[in-house]
C-alpha cells in the first residue's frame, strides 16, 4: 500500500509504483550499491536554501551550513560552491570543510570544547569568527592568539533561557544547559574580551536549540539578543554582526514549522522595528537544509511474529540511522515498491540487527512486506549518517548523490578490514 502523501520531500515521489528519489529509481541504485545505502537529492537542499534566500533578498546575510548535520564532502562542496559558509565545531569539520573546497574566511567555530591545538588550526587557516562559549575559553583563546602575533575574532555565544520546546537532548538555549554565556552575564563578559589582548570583538551569537517548529521561540531571542546588543554598545563595544544560529525544524511526521522565508519576514520585521535592519546578519541552518533530502534504503530479512509485537527486522540498525534509538525520533518508512495488492498490511516494530532492544528504526508501522522487499526511511538527510558508528563490527553504509537522472556514488561501504586497520596485537610489530 502506498501511503500519501510522503511527508517532507518533494523530489520524493511514486512513479509506476516505484519510489524515485527526483528522477532517480531507488530500487535500482539499492540493487547497484546494496544496503542499507544513503541517497541524497541535490535539487532538494537547493530549495531549502533557495528559501532562506528569498527571506534574506536585499540584506546582508551570511548563510553557514551547520554541517555536524551531514558532513558529506559532497554536501559541503555544493553548499560551497553555492557561496555558503560554515559553521563547525571541531577541528576535524574545518579539515572537512576545506578538503571540499570550501571557504575558510566563511567559518565560524562553535562548541564548548574547542581545544588549544584547535584554536591554533583555525586561526593558522584564517577562519571568520570563534563563537565562543565561556568565560574560560576567552582567556586560552588569547593566550594562543597572542602566542601566534594574531587577533582572533570572536562573538560570543549566549544563553538567552528561551525554550526551543523541542527534545531536552537538543535544546541549547536554556539556563541547564551546557551552552554558551548566561544572559547576565554576557556584558561582563563582553568588558572582558574587549580588554584581552589576543582578541576582536566582531559579533554577538545564540542558539537555541534544534527541530523547533514555532516562531515564538526564536522571537523570544531576538528580543533578548537586541536588547544585549544595545547595553554592549552602550559600553563602547561595537558589534558588527549578529548571529541569529539556526534550529528550524523539518517535517518528519506531520510537523508544520514555519517555512524559512516567511520565517525570517518575522525576524526581519522585529530587526526593522528595534533599528537593527541594516545590521550584518549570520545563521547557522543545518536539518532544514539537508534533512528532508536524505533516505536510507534497507532490505526486509525476516518478517517476526510474536504474541505482543511483530517485528519486521531490517538490514539497516541503530549504528546505520541512530536517531530513533537516541531521540525517540520518528521517521517515516514506506516500501520501494508498491507490491502490496492481495496482502493485508500487518503492524510491526521495524527492528536493525544490532543486540540491543534500543535498536529500533519505527514502532507500530503498518506494511505489507516480505523478506527481499525494500523500504525507505525517509528524513534521512540530517544527523543519521553524521551520527552514525561501527557497533557489533557493522560498517557504515556507502552515500549516493543524485541530481536529475544521474546518480553519484559519493562514499563507498566500509569494508570489515576498514574497521580494524588502524589496531594493532601484542606483540606484533608489523
Amino acid at each position: 500500500m502506498i501511503p500519501s502523501p510522503l511527508p517532507g520531500q518533494p523530489q520524493l515521489h511514486y512513479r509506476n509504483q516505484s519510489l524515485y528519489l527526483e528522477d532517480c529509481r531507488l530500487a535500482d541504485l539499492a540493487r547497484e550499491h546494496g544496503t542499507p545505502l544513503y541517497v541524497y537529492s541535490t535539487a532538494s537542499m537547493l530549495e531549502a536554501l533557495a528559501a532562506y534566500r528569498r527571506g534574506f533578498a536585499g540584506r546582508r546575510v551570511q548563510i553557514c551550513y551547520a554541517m555536524k548535520a551531514n558532513p558529506s564532502l559532497a554536501v559541503l562542496q555544493l553548499f560551497a560552491r553555492e557561496g555558503c559558509g560554515f559553521d563547525i565545531v571541531s577541528g576535524g569539520e574545518l579539515a572537512r570543510v576545506l578538503a571540499a573546497g570550501g571557504d575558510p574566511a566563511r567559518v565560524i567555530f562553535s562548541g564548548v570544547g574547542k581545544t588549544r591545538a584547535e584554536m591554533r588550526q583555525a586561526l593558522e587557516a584564517g577562519i571568520g569568527c570563534f563563537n565562543v562559549e565561556s568565560e574560560a575559553e576567552l582567556e586560552v583563546l588569547s593566550e594562543v592568539a597572542s602566542a601566534m602575533s594574531l587577533r582572533a575574532p570572536v562573538s560570543i555565544r549566549v544563553n538567552p533561557n528561551v525554550d526551543a520546546r523541542t527534545h531536552p537532548y537538543i535544546s541549547t538555549g536554556l539556563k541547564g544547559n551546557k551552552f554558551g554565556i548566561a544572559h547576565e552575564r554576557t556584558l561582563a563578559t563582553y568588558q572582558r574580551a574587549a580588554a584581552l589582548p589576543g582578541l576582536r570583538v566582531v559579533g554577538i551569537d545564540c542558539h537555541i536549540g534544534s527541530q523547533i517548529t514555532e516562531k515564538t521561540p526564536f522571537l523570544d531571542a531576538l528580543e533578548r539578543m537586541l536588547d544585549l546588543v544595545a547595553a554592549i554598545e552602550a559600553a563602547g563595544i561595537a558589534i558588527h554582526h549578529i548571529d541569529l544560529g539556526g534550529g528550524l525544524g523539518i517535517n518528519y511526521n506531520g510537523d508544520e514549522p514555519p517555512a524559512a522565508d516567511a520565517l525570517w519576514a518575522r525576524l526581519l520585521e522585529r530587526l526593522d522595528a528595534r533599528g537593527y535592519g541594516d545590521r550584518r546578519l549570520m545563521i547557522e541552518p543545518g536539518r532544514s537544509l539537508v534533512g528532508n533530502a536524505g533516505v536510507c534504503l534497507t532490505e526486509v530479512l525476516y518478517c517476526k511474529p510474536g504474541e505482543q509485537k511483530n517485528f519486521c527486522i531490517v538490514d539497516a540498525a541503530m549504528n546505520d540511522l541512530p536517531r530513533p534509538a537516541m531521540y525517540q525520533a520518528y521517521h517515516a518508512i514506506v516500501p520501494l515498491e508498491d507490491r502490496a495488492e492481495g496482502r493485508e498490511p500487518v503492524v510491526y516494530d521495524v527492528v536493525g540487527p544490532v543486540c540491543e532492544s534500543g535498536d529500533w528504526l519505527g514502532r507500530d508501522r503498518s506494511l505489507a512486506v516480505q523478506p527481499g522487499e525494500l523500504l525507505a526511511v525517509l528524513s534521512a538527510g540530517a544527523y543519521c549518517s553524521a551520527m552514525g558508528s561501527t557497533y557489533n563490527s557493522r560498517a557504515r553504509p556507502p552515500e549516493v548523490l543524485v541530481s536529475g537522472s544521474a546518480a553519484q556514488l559519493v562514499r563507498t561501504r566500509e569494508s570489515v578490514s576498514d574497521l580494524f586497520r588502524n589496531e594493532r596485537l601484542p606483540g606484533n610489530n608489523a
